[in-house]
C-alpha cells in the first residue's frame, strides 16, 4: 500500500499550494451531503414558507451556489476553478424535522470540485440556520461530508 501524504505540506512540513500545472483537464463531479435538524415548530414554519425573512430554501440554494463559486476565497489553498454546474437539492424529512441537503458541483478542469461541493452544502445549511434561528436556536447542522467524486487520476469514489 502506498504511503499517504498531506499534499498541502512540503518536505519540510511547510504549507504549500499543490502544483497542478502538469495535470490535464478532465470532467469532474463531486456530491456533498449534509443535514439540518430543528424543532417541530421551526420545521413547520420552514416547510410552510412562513419564515419572516422570506422563502428559506430558495435563499439557501442561491447562497450555496454563490459559496461554491467563491470557495477559493474562503479556503486558503484551494485553486480557483471554472464551475460548469452547481446544483443544490433539499429533501425535507417530516418524520424527524430535518432537511437533507445535496450539493453537486461539476467542472472540466485539472483539479477536483470536492471543496466546492462541501462549501456549497455547508453554506446552504448555515443559511437555513440563519433564517430559522428566530424560531429555534438549537438547530443542528450535521454530517456535512463528501458522498461521491469522479474524474482525475483517482477515478470514482463513493462514501455510502
Amino acid at each position: 500500500m502506498a504511503e499517504t501524504t498531506l499534499t498541502h505540506l512540503d518536505e519540510r512540513g511547510q504549507v504549500k499550494m499543490v502544483d497542478v500545472s502538469s495535470k490535464s483537464n478532465t470532467d469532474r463531479v463531486a456530491i456533498a451531503h449534509g443535514t439540518v435538524r430543528m424543532g417541530k415548530q421551526a420545521y413547520k414554519l420552514l416547510t410552510a414558507s412562513e419564515n419572516a425573512k422570506g422563502e428559506v430554501l430558495n435563499t439557501a440554494r442561491v447562497a450555496g451556489v454563490m459559496a461554491a463559486k467563491r470557495c477559493a476565497e474562503l479556503i486558503p489553498l484551494c485553486h480557483s476553478l471554472p464551475l460548469s454546474f452547481v446544483g443544490i437539492e433539499f429533501l425535507p424529512n417530516d418524520a424527524d424535522s430535518s432537511i437533507d441537503i445535496v450539493a453537486t458541483c461539476k467542472t472540466s478542469f485539472v483539479t477536483g470540485v470536492e471543496m466546492e461541493a462541501m462549501t456549497a452544502c455547508s453554506v446552504a445549511a448555515l443559511t437555513i440556520y440563519d433564517m430559522c434561528k428566530a424560531a429555534d436556536k438549537a438547530i443542528v447542522i450535521e454530517q456535512v461530508r463528501l458522498k461521491f467524486k469522479s474524474g482525475g487520476k483517482s477515478g470514482e469514489w463513493h462514501n455510502n
